[in-house]
């Protein structure tokens, strides 16, 4: 049995605590993310150990979520998700508490360590409560939200750190982990695991080689390469054409907000079968590629143009690949895979951005969006060449 064909429709309200959580990791993420230099104090003495406290976060995200996934599988989605939005309140406290350098570094890492057990949960769970024929648009709803958070996340931030320094940063994100804890707590049901069949390291190692894995996953890894990429470098490129600040930075609001827009009008679209994952997917990858080259342009529509088609092609990639995975994987293995999944998008994080600045330190960052534009380009060729030679094959969950 793949997806999850026979689960009834979700109520509303068993939906919004998942849709909670995903904006918690993201608003964590980018809120603690974007604030750290402007707000170093004694904490922050230097850019080695700002990058070091940046990678924290996604380092633990790389290491646990494929183990937080296939617990989730063992014990039940949702007492990792409970536990794992716990900790993250927990370890938000820590810092909030004890406001010390120290405690700094041990609060970003048990933030990342938690956001590793309730993210893969919460998408499980997407799945679970869902029926197949309601992926897309369960999906689309819960990157969204998450959208919002990586939208909200540097402004909302840097308005407490200004207000209260980072201490009051880290009580609220006590607070709403606390706080959506206790929500999923009461409204998202129990979600009994499913007995599952013994599994070897092989037949692991061959589901995730299989193309209904490897597909959707790459252009997922994509999509947040462009995404960071785009938060990271647009800024960059804004300052070399002459724009200020709040240009730049309102170019990276819009590619976030296109993103978070487009995400439930997709998955609207593949339950209604206006769109296959795999046309979906393929055309995702051209449009975001399509955004790079336009953020080749040295000027303020080249850079509001890259950030809107990035943010445009984001959005639609993003629900149709956890669509397509939910619909290729035994149910009972749900949470290993959206573990692993995840573990490629956070690896489409740190390779995107390592990339484009390895091209534009040789050349200049223009020769860096278009070798990320090339990488993507080539992915949706290849998913279009796929598609036009099997036409009536079945695959990545169409």
């Amino acid at each position: 049995m793949t997806g999850s064909a026979a689960a009834p429709a979700a109520p509303a309200g068993q939906m919004w605590p998942l849709y909670a959580a995903g904006f918690t990791t993201a608003f964590g993420a980018h809120g603690i993310a974007a604030s750290l230099g402007a707000a170093s104090g004694h904490a922050v003495t230097s850019l080695l150990v700002l990058g070091g406290l940046l990678a924290l976060y996604d380092g633990a995200e790389v290491l646990l979520k494929p183990v937080f996934g296939g617990l989730a599988d063992r014990v039940g989605a949702r007492p990792v998700l409970l536990g794992g939005l716990t900790a993250f309140a927990l370890a938000s406290a820590l810092y909030a508490v004890a406001d010390s350098p120290g405690w700094l570094w041990a609060a970003r890492l048990g933030q990342g360590a938690a956001a590793s057990a309730f993210s893969p949960s919460a998408s499980a769970l997407v799945a679970r409560l869902n029926p197949a024929a309601k992926h897309g648009r369960a999906f689309g709803s819960y990157g969204f939200y998450k959208s919002i958070g990586y939208t909200l996340g540097p402004l909302l931030g840097g308005v407490l750190v200004w207000a209260g320094g980072m201490r009051l940063l880290f009580t609220v994100l006590a607070l709403l982990g606390v706080t959506v804890a206790l929500w999923a707590a009461l409204a998202v049901p129990v979600v009994a695991p499913l007995p599952r069949s013994r599994q070897t390291v092989a037949d692991l190692a061959r589901r995730l080689a299989d193309t209904d894995f490897l597909a959707p996953t790459a252009a997922l890894a994509g999509a947040t390469a462009a995404l960071s990429v785009g938060v990271g470098f647009l800024p960059v490129s804004g300052r070399v054409a002459g724009l200020g600040a709040p240009a730049t930075g309102a170019a990276v609001s819009v590619l976030a907000a296109c993103a978070a827009v487009v995400q439930p009008w997709a998955g609207r679209a593949l339950d209604q079968r206006r769109l296959t994952t795999r046309s979906g997917l393929a055309a995702g990858l051209a449009v975001t590629a399509a955004g790079l080259a336009g953020a080749m342009l040295p000027s303020l529509a080249g850079v509001l143009i890259g950030a809107a088609v990035i943010g445009v092609g984001v959005g639609l990639i993003t629900p149709l690949g956890f669509a397509a995975l939910a619909a290729s994987t035994p149910t009972e293995r749900l949470g290993q895979t959206m573990g692993a999944a995840e573990l490629g998008r956070e690896l489409g994080d740190a390779g995107g951005p390592l990339l484009v600045a390895t091209v534009a330190s040789i050349t200049t960052l223009t020769y860096g969006f278009a070798a990320l534009a090339a990488l993507l380009a080539a992915g949706a060729a290849l998913a279009f060449v796929r598609r036009a030679s099997a036409p009536g094959e079945s695959g990545w969950g169409d």
